[in-house]
């Protein structure tokens, strides 16, 4: 199969890229814009307690005052607030009420600090449209026009809340893909530069994929959120960009090492060029196949921003296989290799003596030292997992806390109570319709004796809706609404409502500590789920490569120790105080076990290449090695690199998440790929390549030309 798309794109350039330039207009011209929410209820389905009390909110109390906005006030020399300050307060607060800003219903006043030096005013907003870019522009505004009415007056004006954290997080994703855009062009040029010496080479896969496949896989992203109802979220297109251009990369790479391999092995440029898609083709589909299940997987998952994420990256990952089986090649083999590895001379000269090939003559002399060193490198690695803590505030993780909302966010907690920013709400509802009869009283002395609450408010006259069948108990919790030990409280009061609540009425808790608490068990789900549907799936995949069901089993135990090593030194260096984010070791699971998975496709691909031509198991290791190990550790230092340059957002949760994965694209290609893979493969010998024997399908006895004349042999005879 592969050799019929090689043979056809690379006879028929000229039409292959008017069909790529044809629907790629079509598809782009007929796509939706892509929508944002970062609302992190919205990650969770209605089935989770969370929700129902959300639910309950908007029936029983419509017009309840939920800020989306927090206005704070304090004086500009950090001092009291004088009886001056507070009239140009109300005055303000006043003015901002009547200024009908898109979005706001109504501004009212707060309640003052106990040190007196801080005021709050109170901002709501449609409930409509929480998490929407319109409520984030309504924060902006409400910025602009609180700063121009404190002018001439002692007060500093800042605004946060939700909304505000909205708002934020847009500016901070414009900066992430502009750090994650250009220092990934910058690394992927530099690195291509001095691989092949050829600056054409090393702007082609750029101009290609940015202008081209991100373009077109963008366009169908959006198509897929609008059709299927999926949440976007602004951390998910600086990932996109990174992506595309890492694995994309990638492809590219594989294509052009075997090209440039081919083209010293004596063939013809446009005989070179069917050759290598149809020689590593199948490594390439294999590979994409596995990471697009892999992230598909993540459609599996309770929380909105993974379902999104999933399909989007699979969808990204897609167009980047077909363009690489179809669109590169083409474009390439209208270029004449001169042309293509200019200025550099030596693109048809094989190097003697590689650091690759010493390598590979390493691991074939002493596989099971090789296995072993790897092996504990990874293990050793792994230990820090037993510390593993997550963090559930994903807001505050994806904002410096130099921005405007995570300086008031800090200031309420410092100023007022913890909790006081973000209460916790328990709703006890009639579930027979009848006006409530219960002991209120009682039912908050209860919720007040759960350890860690702070304060329970509740006045029967302003909590209890008009038809009588809902009351609002207001718990104040003493601590941060997205800490651990908030967390652990929230439980603790569902408990105790749950029991507390009297025959004919169940209790319901809301609020953000209960939404971070089921993200918990959300996110506990897809370790059960998302994670072992995930590794079966690429197993299979394997399975089907190598025609083999003993092969599979190492390389995925492979993978589980590079996503070990992986999480355990990232704990080390991010665990520490707040936790992870939540998202990462989903994410990094997928991202280290698909492209773990990608780079030992290649490399196990290659040593039954090698083993094809006749050689030994560990002679096949040392010329795999030889020949895929510059492909490997190009590409993985790439895709490394531009991953990395997420550190440089100013993002915590992009930050971890840059380093998270380029160390483990590093174990991946450089420690797994390159010493334990092959390794292994040479220790287990044909076993490795049972029921199928896919390393003797194709054997034929070396030639007197050397290495490499019987695949000569088999490219000239056209069997391929």
């Amino acid at each position: 199969m592969f050799h019929r798309i090689g043979r056809t794109v690379v006879r028929h350039p000229v039409w292959t890229i008017v069909a790529w330039l044809v629907a790629a207009v079509a598809i782009v011209a007929t796509a939706p814009s892509l929508p944002s929410n970062s609302d992190e209820s919205s990650f969770l389905p209605s089935s989770y307690e969370s929700i129902k009390a959300m639910d309950l909110q908007e029936k029983a109390f419509p017009a309840a005052f939920t800020p989306a906005a927090i206005v704070l006030y304090e004086r500009n020399d950090g001092g009291k607030l004088t009886a001056q300050d507070k009239a140009d307060i109300s005055r303000i607060t006043s003015e901002l009420g009547k200024k009908k800003i898109d979005q706001v219903q109504k501004v009212v006043d707060g309640s003052p600090s106990k040190d007196g030096k801080y005021d709050t005013a109170l901002v709501q907003m449609d409930k409509k449209s929480t998490g929407q870019p319109k409520q984030a522009d309504a924060a902006k505004a409400l910025r602009k026009d609180s700063t121009s009415l404190a002018k001439g007056t002692d007060l500093k004006v800042q605004v946060g809340g939700q909304a505000a954290q909205n708002l934020d997080q847009q500016d901070a994703g414009k900066t992430s893909d502009a750090v994650a855009l250009f220092g990934s062009l910058l690394i992927i040029i530099v690195t291509l530069s001095i691989i092949f010496r050829s600056p054409l080479v090393a702007v082609l896969p750029l101009v290609l994929l940015i202008g081209v496949v991100f373009t077109v896989a963008n366009a169908l992203i959006a198509d897929a959120t609008k059709i299927f109802g999926l949440q976007a979220n602004s951390s998910i297109s600086a990932l996109l960009i990174v992506v595309v251009l890492g694995v994309g990369t990638d492809y590219f790479l594989f294509l052009m090492f075997r090209y440039r391999e081919r083209l010293r092995a004596g063939d013809e440029p446009k005989e070179a060029m069917i050759n290598s898609v149809t020689r590593v083709g199948e490594a390439i589909a294999s590979a994409a196949g596995a990471v697009i299940i892999a992230f598909c997987a993540l459609a599996l998952s309770t929380l909105g921003f993974l379902t999104q994420l999933g399909p989007a990256l699979a969808i990204l990952v897609a167009v980047t296989l077909i363009a690489g089986l179809t669109l590169f090649p083409a474009i390439c083999s209208l270029i004449p290799p001169r042309a293509l590895f200019w200025p550099g001379k030596k693109w048809n000269q094989e190097p003697p003596g590689t650091r690759y090939a010493a390598v590979g003559r390493t691991v074939g002399r002493r596989p099971a030292l090789v296995a072993i060193v790897s092996g504990l490198v990874m293990l050793v690695l792994a230990i820090g997992t037993f510390g593993y803590k997550a963090s559930y505030d994903l807001a505050s993780g994806s904002i410096p806390d130099t921005k405007e909302s995570m300086v008031v966010q800090n200031t309420l907690a410092k100023a007022y109570s913890a909790g006081a920013a973000e209460p916790t709400d328990v709703y006890l509802n009639s579930t027979d319709g009848k006006p409530l009869t219960a002991d209120f009283d009682a039912f908050a002395t209860k919720l007040r004796g759960v350890d860690g609450v702070g304060s329970v408010d509740f006045d029967k006259a302003n909590d209890v809706n008009k038809a009588g069948t809902t009351a609002d108990f207001t718990v104040t919790l003493k601590y941060e609404a997205a800490s651990d030990k908030a967390i652990k409280t929230v439980g603790d009061v569902r408990t105790v409502a749950h029991d507390a609540a009297p025959p004919g009425t169940e209790a319901l808790v809301g609020g953000s500590s209960s939404v971070f608490k089921d993200i918990n068990a959300a996110v506990n789900h897809d370790y059960r789920t998302v994670f072992p549907v995930a590794a079966v799936l690429i197993m299979i995949i394997l399975g089907l490569l190598l025609r083999s069901v003993v092969a599979p089993w190492y390389l995925i135990a492979s993978v589980g120790l590079g996503f070990g090593a992986t999480l355990g030194t990232t704990v080390w260096i991010f665990g520490r105080g707040d936790g992870l984010i939540f998202l990462l070791p989903i994410i990094m699971y997928l991202f280290v076990v698909a492209i773990g998975t990608d780079y030992n496709i290649l490399m196990i691909a290659r040593l039954r290449e090698e083993a094809q031509e006749g050689r030994e198991p560990r002679e096949a290791a040392s010329e795999a090695l030889k020949h895929a190990g510059p492909t490997i550790g190009a590409a993985g230092f790439i895709l490394a690199a531009t991953f990395a340059t997420l550190m440089l957002s100013g993002n915590d949760f992009l930050t971890q998440m840059g380093f998270t994965v380029a160390f483990g694209i590093i174990v991946a290609a450089f420690v797994m790929a390159m010493f334990f893979t092959p390794s292994l493969t040479a220790l287990i010998g044909h076993a490795a390549w049972w029921p199928g024997h896919a390393d003797r399908g194709h054997a034929k006895p070396l030639g007197p030309g050397g290495p490499g004349s019987a695949e000569r042999e088999l490219d000239e005879s056209g069997r391929r």
